[in-house]
């Protein structure tokens, strides 16, 4: 059932926007005794999740009782991270989601539908696996908060992927990210249909249908004077709300160019971005827009890591980033990789595959490290002043010295393609 539809690529919704909208579909769902909300971390800031998970705190008071941030494989959030994303809301009703643990296998995606999905590349079944804390938790509601933009695993993110990924345990994750890279990053993103989903949705038809979740699903992107906006804001116990989302967001987040991109200047905001995990979002949401033989150079002065996760750092830094068909012959040999799908899919995910080149300029890792997993390395300092986010516009800028680049000041609001390369 959809409780609340409002959005445009015109709208600019306001926190009471956000209020009244959210206010009327829970209004509408009726009186309830125990509350969950499921919201991103903070690697989402900008997806005005923080605010409607205060905001359902604010309606529901005592009977919201837990917030599980949905962290997937990501640490978990800080009490300085939770405090500036969700406000007011006590700091006791935060868990926090463990990704190797404290998990429920809901039921097992049978490995015939995974090879017909995959185009008969993967066999495996798939389990659709939860925190302990939503299956057994006793909630007669689960809020999932969250926006709809283009991502490199799953096409579009959020939906049930807040769920089975979020607060999936580490097969699921492992396999659901192995899959999408697999079958092809560029063949899924910015597209709401594809293999990964198609699992994901046949988890929530046969084994989720229990669950009392109601997706909260933003729209959010820049203005023309570089602000960030809401766009839409959809609420519904069923997909509708997310494909709506899905709709508006190509029409917000999607940059279709005419031609391809020489050169590429990355922003990563160091509040948002602290390993190469989350700020290869730079390659991925960029790389069908870059020509053959171009640069990406990603300016990361909050890059103090690989993987968010101990184990996946350590495999990313013994592999480094080399091209699809080396990544898959080292899965097919390595039993760290075989236990670690998700990091492959990584390593498949911020490969260039010899198209074009990478230029980390990171805070807190060295050139030895930079170098050592097969990305060209640059000096922040240096490079931050050549390419000064202070004074660059999102688009095309032209440099004093005559340079003419394209920039992006957050990779994770957006997917760039160049429109030969989009079929």
């Amino acid at each position: 059932m959809m409780y609340f539809e409002r959005g445009s690529a015109e709208d600019d919704l306001g926190s009471e926007d956000l209020r009244d909208g959210l206010y009327t579909a829970l209004d509408a769902i009726g009186k309830r005794k125990r509350v969950l909300a499921v919201p991103p971390d903070f690697s989402r800031f900008h997806s005005r999740a923080g605010i409607l998970t205060e905001l359902a705190w604010r309606y529901y008071g005592s009977v919201l009782t837990d917030v599980l941030p949905a962290v997937g494989t990501h640490y978990p959030m800080t009490d300085q991270e939770i405090g500036t994303m969700f406000g007011a809301v006590p700091r006791g009703l935060f868990r926090a989601h463990d990704w190797r643990n404290n998990i429920t296998t809901l039921g097992t995606v049978p490995s015939e539908f995974i090879s017909e999905v995959s185009e008969g590349k993967l066999d495996f079944d798939w389990p659709a696996q939860v925190d302990s804390l939503l299956a057994e938790g006793g909630f007669d509601l689960i809020l999932s908060v969250g926006q709809v933009v283009p991502h490199e695993v799953i096409g579009m993110a959020n939906y049930n992927k807040n769920i089975f990924v979020g607060t999936g345990g580490k097969e699921g994750i492992n396999k659901s990210h192995f899959l999408g890279a697999v079958y092809g990053m560029e063949r899924i993103m910015g597209r709401a249909d594809n293999p990964v989903r198609d699992v994901l949705n046949y988890a929530s038809e046969h084994f989720a249908g229990h669950l009392p979740i109601v997706y909260v699903q933003t729209v959010v992107g820049l203005n023309a004077d570089g602000r960030l906006v809401t766009r839409g804001l959809y609420i519904s116990d069923g997909p509708e709300a997310f494909y709506k989302a899905a709709e508006l967001s190509l029409k917000v987040n999607f940059t279709m160019l005419d031609e391809p991109l020489e050169k590429v200047v990355v922003y990563l905001d160091p509040a948002e971005f602290k390993s190469s995990w989350i700020g290869n979002k730079s390659i991925y949401r960029t790389r069908m827009a870059i020509a053959d033989g171009g640069e990406l150079i990603v300016i990361a002065p909050g890059v103090r890591e690989f993987g968010e996760d101990p184990t996946i750092d350590k495999v990313i830094r013994k592999y480094g980033f080399i091209n699809t068909g080396p990544i898959l012959e080292a899965v097919r040999n390595n039993e760290d990789l075989q236990q670690n799908l998700s990091a492959a899919a990584h390593l498949i995910h911020a490969s260039t595959e010899d198209r074009f080149t990478v230029t980390y300029c990171p805070g807190h890792l060295s050139r030895e490290e930079i170098e050592s997993v097969n990305m060209s390395f640059a000096d922040l300092t240096e490079m931050t002043k050549r390419y000064d986010p202070a004074v660059l516009k999102d688009g095309w800028n032209v440099l004093p010295r005559g340079e003419r680049i394209y920039y992006v000041s957050n990779p994770a609001l957006g997917l760039w393609a160049y429109r030969e390369r989009f079929k």
